[in-house]
């Protein structure tokens, strides 16, 4: 298969990298080898196959990783797909801390790909939990309880806000940290607004 065309964004992107160049270096020859568009999304290397998200390079302190958007619709048959947080519902991550590693898998992440790859040409969709389904912390459940404005407020949210206002307000070990993102959160609750708005 001939190689994907470079993109210049994302030249520029590997040029401006300070750590992991030679991880990343490797882990886009192996990339453009599967035949699959290179583009720059949320600011990172993504290769996409007739527009749809496949595949993202993306680097960390500690790592850096592969990360497949349905990763969690593939078999894992080398066992090395990582599910970031419990929160993560569908992308699943192969991380690596060193270029040996990556040159070690180079076939493994080839196939990986071209499975991911036909996962999404079968059309094959992640059942995501519904928002119903996500924890309600007390004190956010008090609080909606004691003000209908800001129930009918968070209820008017879409799905995904409502999700990501959830995992906020759950996240804190201490009740009180817990209140304090709730209150901090009340005014773009009622303005209709999300998170991250």
């Amino acid at each position: 298969m001939p190689q994907t065309v470079t993109n210049p964004k994302v030249d520029a992107y590997f040029s401006r990298r300070d750590s992991w160049q030679e991880e990343f270096t490797r882990l886009r020859r192996i990339l453009l080898d599967t035949g699959l568009s290179e583009d720059l999304k949320w600011g990172e290397p993504c290769y996409t196959l007739n527009g749809a998200n496949i595949v993202l390079i993306h680097g960390f302190k500690d790592y850096c990783a592969l990360l497949f958007f349905k990763g969690a619709l593939m078999t894992d048959t080398a066992r090395v797909l990582i599910q970031q947080t419990k929160n993560v519902q569908a992308a699943r991550q192969i991380r690596f801390t060193n270029a040996d590693e990556i040159s070690g898998m180079e076939n493994v992440l080839k196939a990986y790909v071209a499975e991911a790859a036909e996962i999404e040409r079968s059309g094959a969709k992640i059942d995501f939990k519904g928002t119903d389904e996500f924890a309600v912390p007390e004190e956010f459940q008090a609080k909606i309880d004691s003000t209908p404005s800001l129930k009918t407020a968070f209820e008017a949210l879409t799905p995904g806000r409502q999700r990501a206002y959830l995992l906020h307000f759950a996240q804190p070990k201490q009740a009180k940290t817990r209140e304090s993102r709730i209150e901090k959160a009340m005014p773009q609750i009622l303005a209709g607004k999300g998170l991250n708005d």
